[in-house]
């Protein structure tokens, strides 16, 4: 017998090419191979409607989101209310099937009384209202500090929402714990996020250069790289280069007067492919420990070496698979060590120990099919 789900993200998760996104695609494709027919319900946010969802989908519907000014008149998180639409709930009461919550941002109509006997399951993508203090934190312009810091206030007083949820699958073991205890009766799940690797490609040899990469806009990013030109790729003599969508002029501005620093803004799936795998070391920090850092992922499945600060590996379980250096002078002695070590098949060999079975797609997929469908075996 075939079984179907309705799955509602947040935005139009095609080309699968950021964090959020790419959780949410890779899900999809999981479930798709394990048999389950999706019906994906996803908010118009800055991308076109997808060929590539509509040949793995059963359906695809599209929203408009409610974007402006008269949208953040509401006790409601701004994030949460834009997506309201009576046409998704009009097509969520069109069957009888589950209905997954790709993150809080999606959850308008989780507590709806018409759907109160529904399965509901929560993925959970971060603690929202820590991560909106941290891009406040981070903020300079005071308008957008301002909306990040009344979002987290509205966001913690939503999260409560989140008991209408049969299940609730989350990224990090941080989060798992924390979800556990606001919610005691509630069955909590740690569930990595799935991405673009089936396997471990990562090459054997060495190379002569670091790379850091990231959603180069996102405030959070261009933080973490503006550290590492002005702390540390400066002061090393190997060529650093700074790779993803959309970087800011500052970022170019403080990169220009050092040589050995390279700003390779929006790298084709062909580049970016390239500097993956041939990098000897990818230089991952973030000042934020929410959720789990997708880049992380795919840097331990395709590249060399990884040096990562603290909060770059809070709760995700992958300490072991990096080199941690927290102060300017730590990251430059371990990258001066690890540039004069070629990859062995043996490390690789231990790599792909580690990282299976807890974060392969294929075997979370199957789990996450079996916590949907036989939940009780």
């Amino acid at each position: 017998m075939n079984k179907y789900i309705n799955i509602v993200a947040f935005n139009i998760p095609w080309p699968a090419n950021y964090g959020g996104v790419i959780d949410v695609y890779y899900k999809m494709l999981a479930l798709h191979r394990c048999g389950v027919r999706i019906i994906l319900h996803c908010f118009e946010y800055e991308r076109p409607h997808s060929p590539e969802l509509e040949a793995l989908c059963e359906k695809v519907y599209y929203y408009k989101r409610r974007t402006g000014l008269l949208a953040n008149i509401t006790k409601l998180p701004y994030n949460v209310y834009s997506r309201k639409d009576p046409e998704l709930l009009r097509n969520l009461l069109a069957n009888e099937y589950p209905i997954l919550f790709d993150g809080l941002h999606s959850c308008y109509y989780i507590d709806h009384p018409q759907l109160q006997n529904r399965m509901k399951i929560y993925r959970e993508s971060n603690i929202e209202h820590d991560y909106y203090r941290h891009l406040a934190k981070a903020e300079v312009n005071i308008i957008k500090k301002c909306f990040f810091l009344v979002e987290a206030w509205r966001f913690e007083r939503y999260q409560k929402i989140l008991k209408h949820a049969d299940l609730m699958i989350v990224v990090s073991v941080t989060d798992t714990e924390y979800l556990r205890k606001i919610f005691p009766g509630k069955k909590v799940e740690y569930m990595p996020s799935f991405h673009i690797n089936d396997e471990v490609t990562v090459r054997t040899g060495s190379s002569d250069f670091i790379l850091y990469h990231g959603k180069l806009s996102v405030t959070e990013n261009t933080l973490a790289a503006l550290y590492l030109i002005k702390n540390v790729f400066c002061k090393l003599d190997y060529p650093c280069i700074i790779a993803g969508m959309n970087p800011p002029s500052s970022l170019q501005e403080a990169a220009a007067p050092y040589p050995n620093i390279k700003i390779e803004a929006n790298p084709s799936d062909k580049r970016m492919d390239y500097l993956t795998h041939e990098a000897q070391i990818h230089m991952l920090i973030t000042f934020q420990d929410t959720g789990l850092k997708l880049k992380l992922l795919n840097s331990l499945f395709a590249g060399r070496y990884t040096i990562v600060n603290q909060e770059m590996v809070t709760g995700s379980g992958l300490e072991d698979l990096c080199y941690i250096a927290n102060t300017p002078k730590e990251m430059i002695d371990t990258c001066k060590l690890l540039m004069e070590q070629p990859m062995t098949p043996e490390l690789i060999e231990k790599r792909r120990k580690l990282l299976f079975p807890n974060y392969s797609n294929k075997q979370q997929g199957e789990r996450l099919y079996n916590l949907i469908y036989n939940p009780g075996e």
